[in-house]
């Protein structure tokens, strides 16, 4: 059995489905249900606690470890010691680009502590570093709908975004064959894409143009810390803003482990177009 934590988000989903559809015994996790393929039992757990992760645990040899943001509140060790009691022998860590391009960044620090303990904890290890999210992009989604319009900072910059679809597909391979074991794969998509070209691209899929409005890098701040805390908002705007040669790169590692190309960006937009319209 494999079990999946963070199943209902944009990488969680379509990874219980990717393992369902390839034959798996699948239990995913989250804290509240939503829409689970056919098969798949759902339980409720909470990562900040461990010991309730004990009865889905029971019996799996596989773990998928997704945490909410950077994982500040958490014992990673207390949730590594459960899955080996329970008899886990593989986990996969999807972590971030950041915590290797960046290790003296305090906003990606629990993530580093995160991966140290899946390192060391003697069971069959992949790490999983995904750049910046494709699906980010849904941020926009109100603007969108209500304005057309997109607003966001250094629309000249361009990072490798990568579908959270594949994620999935990669983790659904690195789940169910050992060799992935002792790896750290950095996953991206094809191609720098700006934000500014982000924008064309959801009005491409649209059949409508969306105008693009740059953001000053304080406005920029100012909108973030509504919801995020004070050192991810500047860890985020400086990869944003001032990305490392490595943090323009595109990674080999999702083509390697797939057999194809990443999706593009506008590939994502025309599949979710409807979240803009």
């Amino acid at each position: 059995m494999i079990v999946v934590t963070g199943s209902t988000g944009n990488v969680g989903r379509v990874l219980v489905r990717a393992l369902a559809e390839a034959g798996e015994r699948v239990a995913a996790v989250s804290r509240r249900p939503s829409g689970m393929p056919e098969g798949v039992t759902h339980h409720r757990a909470d990562l900040a606690d461990p010991q309730s992760l004990r009865p889905v645990l029971d019996g799996a040899d596989a773990l998928f470890l997704l945490v909410a943001g950077a994982g500040e509140h958490l014992n990673p060790q207390g949730i590594l010691d459960v899955a080996r009691a329970a008899g886990v022998r593989r986990v996969v860590l999807q972590s971030s680009q950041a915590a290797g391009t960046r290790p003296e960044s305090g906003s990606h620090a629990p993530l580093r502590v995160l991966e140290d303990a899946v390192r060391g904890s003697g069971l069959e290890w992949t790490v999983l570093r995904p750049g910046g999210f494709a699906s980010n992009a849904f941020a926009w989604a109100e603007t969108i709908r209500s304005r057309r319009t997109v607003a966001a900072p250094f629309g000249d910059v361009g990072l490798p975004v990568v579908d959270p679809a594949d994620i999935a597909e990669v983790a659904a391979v690195v789940l169910r064959k050992g060799e992935h074991a002792g790896h750290t794969y950095e996953l991206t998509g094809p191609a720098p894409i700006t934000p500014r070209r982000r924008a064309r691209a959801i009005g491409e899929a649209l059949g409508t143009p969306v105008r693009f409005v740059e953001q000053s890098r304080e406005e920029a701040r100012e909108q973030m810390l509504r919801f995020m805390p004070e050192p991810v908002v500047d860890g985020t705007l400086a990869i944003l803003g001032e990305p490392s040669a490595a943090e323009r790169r595109v990674s080999p590692d999702v083509e390697r482990i797939l057999g194809r190309a990443p999706r593009a960006f506008a590939e994502w937009a025309r599949r979710n177009a409807d979240a803009f319209r």
